[in-house]
């Protein structure tokens, strides 16, 4: 099931998205009395629910999109949790690149999950511009992840319970200051520019999705640049979820992006930076397609 968050009566609403990409159905429609964000749905309908489905299934209320605005599928409340260097390629590439200021030496592999942040204030929504911020950088790059996201919350969650506590997945790009990583030596300013986390179109729920074998895909300018499937994941959703909620509470629309293969600009010789007017196209098995322009 599609979920979105679109403007509607100038305030962001939760909805359905139909099958044919082209209509929605509130999601106050749905349930009686609900008045709340994407979060707030969250963390009041575990899925899957029969009873959400089924009133899915039954409504007349259904609405052509037409021209209401597509926000981000939902407001952050929290720091989006990160995952880096989480491809065995992409780790490789990372460590020849010359950029990489967190590995040991001749370090290829990180031996535990590598996490930081990136604030809410960088979520932007599908079709966004991603400011090029010229003045700060010149290594503009791009990075696409599946991004997990809790329903279910917990601490201490072990492996084997930890898929329960998903409550679905979208695509984010883990847009990122090449030069800014590099001169600070860690990666949360490089990472969190404001609209350096465009995410999105839907938020998809996690019944029916083998995230542990999702084909993950970014073209630039339609150039294909990043082709990989999260099999080849060095740590697995499960073992990011434990490694997170050991010693800390996740919560209800908290989001964890899960790392980006090979492919990013850093990885060519000499590398390709991003510029303004390029497009990026990142796409992910059944979770549609996310597209943005540097401006």
């Amino acid at each position: 099931m599609r979920f979105a968050s679109l403007v509607i009566d100038r305030r962001p609403a939760p909805v359905v998205i139909a099958d044919d990409l082209q209509r929605f159905v509130e999601v106050r429609h749905l349930l009686p009395g609900f008045d709340g964000d994407m979060i707030d749905l969250i963390a009041q309908v575990p899925l899957p629910d029969q009873q959400f489905a089924a009133a899915v299934q039954r409504t007349d209320r259904w609405q052509a999109i037409g021209t209401h605005e597509l926000l981000a599928p939902l407001e952050v409340r929290r720091n989006i949790f990160c995952v880096g260097k989480n491809y065995h390629e992409h780790a490789r590439e990372f460590s020849q690149s010359g950029f990489d200021t967190s590995a040991q030496q001749g370090e290829l592999a990180p031996p535990a999950p590598v996490v930081f942040t990136k604030p809410a204030s960088t979520v932007v929504a599908h079709r966004a511009t991603v400011k090029a911020f010229e003045h700060l950088t010149s290594q503009l790059d791009y990075e696409v992840e599946l991004a997990v996201v809790i329903g279910k919350p917990g601490r201490g969650i072990s492996k084997a319970d930890a898929l329960q506590h998903v409550w679905g997945y979208t695509i984010v790009n883990d847009f990122t200051a090449r030069d800014l990583q590099q001169k600070h030596r860690q990666w949360f300013i490089g990472k969190s520019l404001d609209t350096f986390c465009p995410m999105g179109p839907y938020l998809v729920s996690a019944h029916g999705i083998d995230s542990a074998n999702l084909n993950v895909r970014c073209w630039i300018n339609d150039e294909l640049r990043q082709n990989a499937n999260t099999k080849d994941l060095i740590f697995d959703i499960p073992t990011i979820i434990e490694t997170l909620s050991a010693g800390m509470t996740l919560l209800p629309g908290d989001v964890i992006a899960t790392g980006t293969p090979a492919g990013v600009g850093i990885g060519f010789k000499p590398p390709r930076f991003l510029k303004k007017g390029d497009v990026m196209k990142l796409e992910i098995d059944h979770l549609g397609s996310l597209v943005n322009t540097i401006g």
